[in-house]
């Protein structure tokens, strides 16, 4: 029984799983964005964010520490000269999953998984949201008044009503 066993082990053995994950993390680092099954990016997720908050401090040992589980020097460079300058300020939620809808084959959730700080597309779109809130806040500003003044008419009400029960 696997009761403290919380490993997804994605039907495959213990060396075809870490030699997935290493070569999938490789690839998410060099190109920034992959497509592939929703279980595989969750367990992704696991293995490469401890590696992306190794990055952010340079030193030889955190390079090592990478480079055993990434094999590649590449991914390695790329990830503590790069990425780690992204992410330098962010506590943590380094990936995105953005499910895609299933495949036709075998009728497999896809998704994209892709690092946070490099979709130029999400990023337009908080600066949009932004400028959206602006005017948003004009209307509430009108809004909100009315509703101050009638908040305050029972106040003046129940005030005149107490001397009067005296």
């Amino acid at each position: 029984m696997r009761h403290g066993c919380k490993v997804n082990h994605l039907s495959r053995t213990h060396a075809h799983r870490v030699a997935m994950l290493s070569n999938m993390a490789t690839s998410l680092i060099i190109s920034k964005r992959i497509e592939t099954t929703v279980a595989k990016a969750k367990a992704l997720k696991v293995y490469v964010e401890p590696l992306i908050t190794r990055s952010k401090e340079d030193s030889m040992n955190n390079r090592r520490v990478v480079f055993s589980y990434l094999h590649s020097k590449e991914a390695v460079n790329e990830l503590f000269r790069e990425v780690s300058q992204k992410v330098a300020n962010r506590p943590g939620g380094y990936t995105r999953i953005l499910k895609t809808g299933i495949r036709h084959g075998d009728n497999s959730e896809m998704c994209i998984i892709e690092l946070v700080d490099y979709n130029e597309n999400m990023l337009k779109e908080v600066s949009d949201k932004k400028a959206r809130t602006t005017r948003r806040s004009r209307g509430k500003k009108a809004v909100e008044a009315p509703v101050a003044e009638t908040t305050e008419a029972p106040v003046a009400e129940t005030a005149e009503e107490s001397p009067k029960a005296e």
